[in-house]
């Protein structure tokens, strides 16, 4: 049976003032798979926004089928131009709460299309009623190429201070 070896590839804290992306480059090729940690507030005054991927610096052919859930209600629906990773909370949730998903990009480096697997939840903190969601999204980027670069941002405004991005690489043994 293999084994899997996780190993950092690299880590990014947004500082003060924000980013309005994330980018990981120069993606070392010698992996199996990549994984990828968030934790992150966003700027918008209201529930949350959305952190979208890319790969090589190329936005097309990407795509998200996407199922959510909130209180007692489920739903999905697909976006054909983005690859979404969930909507993060916003400056008008509960104060100092962050989001948290997890991205597993199986087989980066071969020549077949590239899939991606995201769970998030959006941390809120709140009783009210639709204030948390979590997410399960399955994303494909329509592509050869093999992956060296990542770029993570903002929907429309920006990552907070304090949000962290740890990209790590997987190599089965």
């Amino acid at each position: 049976m293999a084994t899997s070896t996780y190993n950092l590839i690299a880590s990014q804290v947004v500082g003060s003032g924000g980013a309005s992306a994330i980018t990981f480059s120069s993606i070392p090729q010698t992996y199996t798979d990549l994984l990828l940690k968030i934790s992150a507030r966003m700027a918008p005054n209201t529930t949350g926004e959305y952190i979208q991927m890319s790969f090589n610096g190329v936005t097309t052919n990407l795509s998200s089928k996407i199922l959510y859930g909130y209180t007692t209600n489920a739903s999905s629906y697909n976006e054909s131009s983005v690859l979404a990773l969930g909507i993060f909370p916003g400056v008008g949730t509960t104060s100092n709460t962050f989001g948290t998903s997890e991205t597993y990009i199986p087989n980066y480096t071969s020549s077949n299309y590239k899939s991606v697997s995201t769970d998030e939840v959006s941390e809120n903190n709140s009783s009210s009623t639709n204030a948390a969601y979590q997410y399960l999204i399955a994303g494909l980027w329509s592509s050869t190429a093999a992956i060296t670069s990542i770029t993570l941002s903002a929907q429309t405004t920006s990552i907070l201070q304090y949000s962290t991005f740890y990209l790590y690489g997987i190599k089965n043994s």
